[in-house]
């Protein structure tokens, strides 16, 4: 049984594609994540099924994409369970499951997530570094047993704009990624002489606004010269055409906003991260596991971060809020040091893993195993995916949301275009990422590309016609 791999999936939250030095980012210091890179491949063109977490997890997790199980509200009631977890796939081949950090299938915010059949065996839970829960916060109590109270560290951030300013930060000694690190090392030290195989997931919730890295992390990347947003004043357009179109910040000019220094907040909060990385490939060293363990860095969805005028997350699918960093290495099986330029969707983890497992893929799932991608087994110019797919939909809740009509949008890009949908709206976007890589020029109205949108818009449909969830298998005639 023991020959079976272990799993190590590391998914940050809300962290950007092009945040790593391994795939070409200069001004940031990611060693250890570029170690993993040149240790398995890094995929440059992944992209998340929902640009906001909840939805995105409840993909990447199953397999499958957020409309069909059901997972496509942040602050949900509870999790659908309308398909399984890796986890509970992974339980038949009795591996022993264990999480640390947030696990967000449901909602949080004052209560623990409603409890479900999970798999996971063992968990450290923390779903944010602030003091919320009177009760069960892991990283609380770890806090306090350094003689120190989290309630008095941090607080919850207030406003819908603060993602336009740093605040300052607990130390990284007390800070959550720190405890995932700890926690996590635990997990992998104990169970080197387990005759299990075993998959953990951690879950940091770093670098998700509020953008407050520890001070010596801030002090050393705010001397950098960092490169600005992406912009351009038609971006402020553009922006007029989608202002009925749900997002978490209203749209400004990146210098009234300080946007540098956030990006340097930001690259701040991921050099902890990596940081953190370093520690758990040091222990699976150290524990003779690194070998056959997989292990997968990514995250559940990007960060607008200044580009076009925004910052946060909502309805939009440019590529630094849908396109995602994505490293899978493992040693004993795996190339090493590769760039895979294929389009790659997250839901393509799981069948990776239950293939790797030896347990056969689900009919149902839309995602396709990477495996053969990791291992050489294919040719590099043999396509993994002519399309990948991203989708938002939140409906209207008066209680929450007194000013917003609910959005529903869908992306679709190919090789060169990318097409976004805003439903219920005439509008929408379209780009040509072979000329126009930075998404500056909105092709929409121009005639010149209307085969192109009527082509996309098929193949949308298609898509989204093929992943509805039909229910029970079908076992008699009629």
């Amino acid at each position: 049984m023991k020959s079976l791999p272990n799993i190590l999936w590391i998914y940050t939250d809300q962290q950007r594609y092009d945040t790593l030095r391994a795939t070409g980012n200069e001004e940031i210091s990611t060693p250890s994540i570029d170690k993993l890179a040149r240790t398995g491949v890094a995929f440059t063109h992944a992209y998340c099924q929902s640009p906001i977490c909840t939805p995105s997890r409840g993909s990447f997790l199953t397999g499958m994409y957020p409309s069909t199980v059901h997972a496509c509200l942040n602050g949900n009631d509870h999790w659908s369970a309308a398909a399984p977890l890796v986890t509970e796939l992974l339980r038949a081949r009795q591996y022993e499951c264990g999480l640390v950090g947030k696990h967000h299938l449901a909602g949080q915010d004052g209560r623990r997530e409603p409890g479900i059949d999970d798999a996971y065996d063992w968990v450290r839970w923390s779903p944010m570094p602030v003091d919320l829960w009177t009760h069960g916060h892991d990283y609380a109590d770890w806090v306090k047993s350094k003689g120190s109270d989290l309630s008095q560290l941090t607080s919850p951030p207030e406003g819908d704009n603060y993602g336009w300013s740093v605040i300052p930060g607990i130390p990284a000694s007390l800070h959550q990624t720190t405890w995932c690190a700890e926690m996590a090392e635990e997990f992998i030290r104990k169970r080197a002489q387990s005759s299990r195989p075993w998959m953990l997931s951690v879950n940091p919730f770093d670098p998700h606004p509020p953008f407050d890295p520890p001070d010596e992390y801030l002090r050393r990347c705010v001397n950098r010269n960092i490169s600005p947003p992406l912009f351009r004043e038609s971006d402020m357009e553009n922006h007029a055409t989608l202002s009925n179109v749900d997002f978490q910040t209203s749209p400004q000019h990146p210098s009234e906003g300080d946007a540098i220094r956030v990006k340097a907040a930001y690259y701040a909060m991921i050099e902890l991260l990596d940081m953190m990385v370093g520690r758990l490939l040091e222990a699976l060293e150290d524990s003779d596991q690194r070998n056959n363990t997989i292990v997968i860095f990514g995250s559940d969805h990007g960060e607008m971060l200044g580009d076009h005028g925004l910052m946060l997350k909502g309805c939009r699918f440019y590529e630094g809020l849908i396109r995602v960093p994505l490293v899978i290495s493992w040693p004993a099986r795996a190339k090493q040091g590769g760039h895979d330029d294929s389009l790659v969707e997250l839901v393509d983890i799981v069948p990776t893993l239950l293939e790797a497992a030896g347990i056969e893929v689900p009919t149902r799932m839309q995602g396709k195993s990477l495996l053969r991608r990791l291992t050489g087994d294919t040719h590099r110019t043999e396509k993994h995916r002519d399309y990948v797919r991203c989708e938002y939909y939140r409906a209207l809740n008066a209680a929450w949301r007194p000013h917003f009509e609910g959005s529903y949008g869908t992306m679709i890009r190919n090789d060169r275009f990318k097409l976004s949908v805003y439903h219920g709206h005439e509008f929408g976007e379209l780009y040509d990422l072979h000329n126009d890589p930075c998404e500056f020029e909105n092709l929409w109205a121009s005639r010149q590309h209307r085969d192109v949108k009527l082509h996309l818009m098929k193949e949308n449909f298609d898509i989204l016609a093929l992943a509805v969830d039909t229910g029970p298998e079908q076992t008699v005639r009629w």
